[in-house]
């Protein structure tokens, strides 16, 4: 049987387009980045997703209320259910709760900043936490409001920080501005403010993607 000029073609687009296809569905992966000098030295071994409270105690951390809502996702855009996710912050006046942080900012009583979840089936995570504050950086500049997070899944662990839109203090930061000349996209590590579903709390969405795993 014959095989028409047409026929050929028409297979000849096909090959062609699935690679280009392929690509453009492909996400980047979320840049891997320093852990910082504060990584918490107890993990608890399971949190709520509420980090404005804690267990035991009638009082709410200070600070403006957000909720951070994304997903666990791979480079081909499927879900990561069960990852590990560990979570640690400055409180709202720039200070953590690690001994070693001699911030002379004051510790907030109801807030420790750190948690551990783990992402849903369909890779989906959620927190409701105050958002951080600034705070001097070693180098004598100035920390932006960023939250720390260290992912595993199977063999891969991503250690990154996210960080607040139109933000004045991206542009200064240490890590961030510094993004672009290390070969990683600065827009991959910020976060987009959403709609809130309540009264004076800041809404944001955030996914995380590795890339393996």
């Amino acid at each position: 049987m014959g095989i028409s000029r047409r026929t050929v073609v028409t297979g000849l687009a096909g090959i062609i387009a699935v690679p280009g296809a392929a690509v453009a569905e492909s996400l980047a992966p979320t840049p891997q980045e320093t852990l910082g000098p504060y990584f918490p030295v107890r993990t608890p071994a399971e949190h709520n997703f509420d980090l404005t409270r804690l267990p035991g105690r009638t009082g709410r951390a200070a600070g403006q209320i957000i909720e951070l809502n994304g997903r666990v996702l791979r480079v081909d855009g499927s879900p990561i259910p069960k990852a590990k996710i560990e979570i640690w912050q400055a409180n709202a006046l720039g200070r953590y709760t690690n001994p070693i942080d001699r911030n002379p900012a004051p510790l907030d009583p109801n807030f420790k900043g750190v948690a551990l979840l783990h992402s849903a089936a369909g890779g989906a995570y959620r927190i409701r936490t105050i958002k951080p504050g600034p705070y001097p950086d070693p180098a004598g500049g100035t920390r932006a409001p960023h939250i720390h997070f260290q992912v595993a899944a199977g063999d891969y662990l991503l250690a990154t920080q996210m960080y607040f839109p139109a933000e004045a203090l991206n542009d200064k930061d240490i890590l961030m501005s510094t993004m672009s000349g290390r070969h990683r996209d600065p827009t991959n590590v910020i976060c987009k403010q959403v709609e809130a579903s309540e009264p004076d709390v800041l809404r944001f969405e955030w996914d995380i993607v590795l890339l393996q795993a």
